[in-house]
Parts: structure tokens; C-alpha cells; sequence
């Protein structure tokens, strides 16, 4: 069973920073996404950014284009998202997830696996 456990997140002012870790366990896939999704109150559960294992990047969301970086550290089997810039509307609950495969899909219904979730609050 893979295990997911994120942490990092926080209470930060606009303009500052926050690094999530997302480490990961378990888990024999050689092909897989992994993936960072975000959840505010009243909102549906979006993809901010996920990386194969390959190393290719998927797409940023436009929120966040610019301003996260995904990385993953192979050693640790630990995935990362540097979050810089920091605005209120970034607020919300993170979760890391994966998927085995070749493809990093942008809804949460393909992802097989959750980590508990890291709130981020961004105070103005």
C-alpha cells in the first residue's frame, strides 16, 4: 500500500514562502505521477502542478505559473513544492497524490493514491 505523508505547510503573509514536502512510500511503480492538488472551502479540488517520473513537468496551473516549483528528490523519494510569492487566494488544504503510469492527469478521479493534506493559510 503506498503511503503519502506531506508536511511544510503553514501560516505565511502575502509575499512570503512555503516549502511542502510530500513523502512517499511503499510503492514499486518504476512508471508514476505524482502530483499536487489544492482544496479550498466551498471549491473543487484543483492540480497545481505533478511531475512523472521521469522528471517532465506537467503543466503549471495559471495560478500558480510563475511564481511554484515542483521538484522531487529520488533519494528521499520525497516530493517537493516551492511556493514563492505567496498570496490569500493560495490558501487552502494541499495534498500530494500519485498514479502509476505514463500520464499525469489534471482531474483527481485517475489518481489512486492521497496523502492526508498540509494546510497553507496566506494572510493579506
Amino acid at each position: 500500500q503506498v503511503r503519502l505523508v506531506e508536511s511544510g505547510g503553514g501560516s505565511v503573509q502575502a509575499g512570503g514562502s512555503l516549502r511542502l514536502s510530500c513523502a512517499a512510500s511503499e510503492y514499486t511503480y518504476r512508471r508514476f505521477c505524482m502530483a499536487w492538488f489544492r482544496q479550498a472551502p466551498g471549491k473543487e479540488r484543483e492540480r497545481v502542478a505533478a511531475m512523472l517520473s521521469s522528471g517532465i513537468t506537467a503543466p503549471y496551473a495559471d495560478s500558480v505559473k510563475g511564481r511554484f516549483l515542483i521538484s522531487r528528490d529520488n533519494t528521499k523519494n520525497t516530493l517537493y513544492l516551492q511556493m514563492n510569492s505567496l498570496k490569500p487566494e493560495d490558501s487552502a488544504m494541499y495534498y500530494c497524490a500519485l498514479v502509476e503510469g505514463g500520464s499525469c492527469y489534471s482531474t483527481i478521479y485517475q489518481y489512486n493514491y492521497w496523502g492526508q493534506g498540509t494546510q497553507v493559510t496566506v494572510s493579506s
